[in-house]
């Protein structure tokens, strides 16, 4: 029987039904209304159920005050307030959840009157972030998962345009339905917000060619292909995934959306589409994964330090700290307080094993650096088509045994320092490369376009004179200049003798520990021989001398074997020990030797005169004995 209304108010009145049904039940917000004469629940959505922690059913049993009954006095202001107003807003509230626990939450109450009776709508937000991204979480999957019927909204709103209108601009999703052709017939606040739309505008209109019709790049997006309105035409649930709508100022975001097709009588007469702005989430999702490639990055370069390390660590260093007292070492100390704090480029030039790192480590501790590493290369150990390589990296692939991506040296270096080691021996037709990175701090892993920068201090050491390779067409001119900006020179043991009774007495120290044999001792006569010996291996080789000593020792004193080949007499001005190699001594001489040889003692006991280590033990004689040889020959252990 016809009731005499048109087919396409039939229509609209079964789409609004539908839209009413959908909103209210998948409503990312969670909604309940409740009766509060009658103290009961009548319906929630899904969100709310969730919310509360209770299955629909269960919580229509329950009574308003089971839930919020801890806090009655205060319910009774606010609902009296909000059926006086019919508005209302409160954080205040509390409720207990199924499990037990008091969560709190925000308050958006609306009255609705329907059938003489007054009931109230509440839209809950919980405070707690963390649960509220749940929540809504948990309602885009069911969104995505399709609609569920929920039949008992029909009667409650179906009489009122206007409530219908309060629950719609509640929700922060936009939403829009269209007709079989594609037309608008409701929009509501949100969705316009977002298009730059007003409502009115886009009543009756293409909603496709109002904010859809292109791709994100630009190019035309054709109708037949919009999930939005393939809803319309298949009759299923189609959604678009990182999809962009367009606003009406020609700028566009990246959307999540769900069309839904709405069926009445068997046959399709429109689609509700949810729609949500996914840009924050994007930009959130980049930044973590900007953040992950970084944190990649970072492992990756922390292993390769750590290798570097491991490698370094089977590497002894000639020795922790610069010992001596002789007129270059204090020098080269002075040098090192004055370069270390700047950026300046050092060339420490220098015969083999004389201790260069050690200055170079001294001078990367005395730097606004000394937090970052201090990575070494030997360049005269780089096989010349492994430069590149070693110093700036390569990617997986650049070359035939390129298993995986790895750091270069200078990449290790960054906000540290790069210690290049016998720079002279890097081959001509490499130099350049390593100029440009010198000079603009750029470069690219081999098999790489991307360019990458570098902080990088750069101390270079070599046993050549650079300044003669220059002459010699062996070594550029530029890259000499470059790296000589402040020069150190570290003098042979052979031009300190001075300093190698305090330097054998620290390698006595320092390896008699690692092999179990503290406390040895000195034999005067080898003291002496050692700073008659010309070192052709410098430092390195007294190290290894002392070390040997050691190892062979039996009793509390080591015995030094130095190749006689090598021995020599003192010079500059040592006229007193070349006299016993010249046949009898005066008394003044004597005298002279034995003052000598008593300083030389003091001063490699830093002016201790007992215990192991003082001077008297080096001296073989008891320490009483020592004082009163002191005393005769007018020597104070304070004036050293």
């Amino acid at each position: 029987m016809s009731t005499g209304e048109p087919d396409y108010l039939t229509d609209w009145a079964d789409m609004a039904y539908a839209t009413r049904h959908m909103v209210f039940e998948h409503c990312g917000e969670a909604i309940v209304q409740f009766d509060p004469v009658a103290n009961r629940i009548v319906d929630m959505n899904i969100a709310a159920s969730t919310l509360f922690g209770y299955p629909r059913q269960e919580l229509l049993q329950l009574t308003v005050t089971r839930l919020f009954g801890h806090m009655l006095p205060k319910l009774i202001v606010f609902t009296q307030s909000v059926m006086e107003t019919g508005r209302g807003w409160s954080d205040e509230f509390t409720f207990r959840h199924k499990d037990g626990e008091r969560l709190a939450v925000e308050i958006s109450a609306s009255t609705l009157s329907f059938r003489g009776v007054l009931y109230l709508i509440l839209v809950l937000r919980e405070r707690s972030e963390q649960r509220y991204l749940l929540d809504q979480a948990e309602t885009e999957r069911t969104m995505r998962g399709g609609l569920l019927e929920w039949r008992n909204i029909l009667n409650l709103f179906q009489e009122s345009e206007r409530d219908n209108q309060l629950l719609l601009s509640a929700v922060g999703d936009g939403i829009y339905s269209i007709d079989s052709e594609g037309l608008a017939t409701y929009v509501n606040p949100a969705a316009a917000r977002m298009l730059g739309w007003e409502q009115s505008e886009m009543i009756g209109k293409n909603i496709h060619r109002i904010h859809h019709h292109s791709h994100a790049d630009g190019s035309h997006y054709p109708v037949e292909d919009c999930p939005i309105y393939k809803a319309v035409h298949d009759g299923l649930v189609h959604e678009g995934r990182q999809e962009v709508f367009w606003r009406r100022d020609g700028s566009m975001f990246p959307v999540e959306f769900t069309s839904t097709p709405v069926i009445s009588d068997g046959r399709i007469v429109g689609s509700v589409v949810v729609f949500r702005d996914i840009t924050e989430r994007l930009s959130t999702q980049q930044r973590l994964h900007d953040a992950l490639e970084e944190l990649q990055e970072l492992k990756h370069r922390l292993e390769q330090q750590n290798a570097y390390l491991q490698e370094e660590i089977r590497i002894e260093h000639s020795y922790r700290e610069i010992v001596g007292q002789s007129d270059s070492i204090l020098k080269i100390v002075k040098q090192i307080d004055v370069v270390g704090p700047t950026d300046a480029s050092v060339l420490v030039n220098g015969e083999s094993g004389t201790g260069k790192e050690l200055i170079a480590r001294a001078i990367h501790q005395a730097s606004r650096r000394s937090g970052q590493p201090l990575i070494r290369v030997n360049c005269a150990a780089i096989p010349a088509e492994l430069f590149e390589s070693e110093f700036f990296g390569h990617v997986k692939g650049a070359f035939t045994g390129a298993l995986r991506d790895r750091i270069g040296r200078f990449e290790l270096a960054d906000g540290g320092t790069l210690f290049l080691d016998e720079i002279g021996e890097i081959p001509l037709e490499l130099q350049s490369k390593l100029l440009r990175v010198l000079q603009e701090g750029q470069f690219e892993r081999v098999g790489e376009e991307r360019t990458r920068r570098v902080d990088v201090r750069i101390i270079a050491a070599t046993n050549r004179d650079l300044r003669a390779e220059v002459d010699a067409k062996r070594f550029r001119e530029d890259l000499y200049f470059r790296l000589n900006v402040f020069p150190i020179h570290s003098p042979a043991l052979r031009e300190r003798p001075e300093d190698i009774p305090l330097l054998a007495v620290h390698f006595i120290e320092q390896i008699g520990l690692r092999l179990n044999k503290p406390g040895r001792l000195l034999r005067k006569i080898d003291i002496e021989r050692m700073q008659h010996y010309t070192w052709p291996g410098n430092i390195r080789e007294l190290q290894n001398v002392i070390e040997r000593a050691l190892i062979t020792s039996q009793g509390p004193e080591i015995t030094v074997n130095l190749p006689e080949r090598h021995l020599a007499a003192k010079e500059a001005g040592a006229e007193a020990a070349r006299a016993p190699l010249e046949g009898i001594l005066t008394e003044q001489q004597m005298l002279a030797l034995e003052r000598e040889n008593m300083l030389a003692a003091l001063r490699a006991a830093n002016g201790r005169l007992f215990g192991p280590n003082g001077a008297a033990a080096l001296l073989g004689i008891k320490p009483t004995t020592l004082a009163s040889r002191m005393k005769r020959l007018n020597i104070s252990s304070t004036g050293l």
